[in-house]
């Protein structure tokens, strides 16, 4: 069985032998730049951990594994285009480096590399693994959809956030897994399985992701505390407020979430007040946790000998445990 830190080695180094025999070299400059800026690689060591749970041979997984990784950069220089980013990874977006126009345009290019990547797919599973991807990448834009609507909306129901995050951060960690798992020769439910334990490890961290912004430590969550309170965004937190919230508290939610002019210290404050009044942060702690186990009870049923599960155990305890 191989570790995290082998696979994403194996990864990182298909990265860099990755050819771009063409006509343009700029057109290809900013895709080797983001490709190039390393990060956890967390979709496709989770593609070749699935592999490795049926089958030790996960070299016919490796290219597959890197499509999903491209493919998730290219959603990523595209997002920055459309939130305004000029940081990732600790390095200019690539559009703030280049332009917006020539980040759309490699950006598009990503898609069809991905697509090249997933055609090395073993023959037999290529319909199969396919189709999966082209739906996920369906619904990953479907998710990005939503989400550019709830900017534009007062109410959003927590439900419709729940289907949103699915969407756009779950349903991608979840066919990762899944993909590998159909290459690595698994029978359809146990391939089942592992897509269910990557889409609700899926939902849980991104709810964890909106709990750490508001009750984080700054220090160790790596950003400043209260960042989306500050921008109004709409969190599972925020959400769950505006649903249990009435009179003076409803009140006070609305007037401090639809407008900028507020001191952020004092915003931040005055909402998770409210936050603490109506209980949010343990509501939202326990549907998070209500997450983690049916990820964790997907993963304890599939069919394979139990220490072929601990790196996926060890990745997923390492992703959903992080400090508050």
């Amino acid at each position: 069985m191989y570790t995290y830190e082998e696979l994403k080695e194996i990864v990182n180094r298909a990265i860099h032998n990755m050819s771009y025999e063409y006509d343009s070299d700029k057109l290809f400059e900013p895709v080797k730049y983001i490709m190039s800026q390393g990060g956890k690689r967390i979709r496709p060591v989770m593609t070749l951990m699935a592999c490795n749970l049926f089958d030790d041979k996960v070299e016919k997984a490796i290219l597959p594994a890197v499509g999903l990784e491209v493919f998730h950069n290219y959603t990523l220089v595209h997002d920055d285009i459309m939130d305004n980013s000029e940081m990732r990874r600790g390095a200019l977006t690539v559009y703030k480096k280049w332009d917006t126009n020539q980040a759309i345009l490699s950006g598009d290019v990503m898609a069809f590399v991905a697509n090249e990547c997933m055609l090395n797919t073993p023959a037999e599973y290529l319909t199969k693994v396919s189709r999966l991807y082209n739906e996920t990448a369906i619904e990953v834009c479907s998710g990005q959809q939503m989400d550019m609507d709830f900017e534009k909306i007062n109410y959003v129901t927590h439900t419709d956030y729940l289907r949103m995050i699915e969407l756009k951060t779950a349903v991608l960690l979840a066919a990762s897994l899944k993909i590998g798992a159909i290459i690595g020769g698994a029978e359809p439910e146990e391939a089942q399985k592992i897509y269910d334990f990557g889409r609700n490890m899926g939902l849980a961290f991104q709810i964890q992701d909106d709990l750490l912004d508001a009750y984080g430590d700054a220090a160790q969550f790596g950003k400043n505390i209260g960042l989306d309170i500050v921008s109004n965004k709409k969190t599972i937190l925020l959400l769950k407020a505006m649903e249990l919230a009435s009179g003076e508290q409803l009140k006070m939610l609305n007037e401090q979430t639809q407008t900028l002019d507020f001191d952020p210290g004092e915003k931040v404050a005055a909402v998770k007040a409210i936050y603490d009044e109506l209980n949010v942060k343990t509501i939202v702690e326990e549907m998070a946790s209500n997450y983690i186990n049916l990820a964790y009870s997907s993963l304890e049923e599939v069919n394979v000998e139990e220490q072929r599960k601990e790196e996926l155990q060890n990745l997923a305890a390492y992703l959903l445990k992080r400090t508050r």
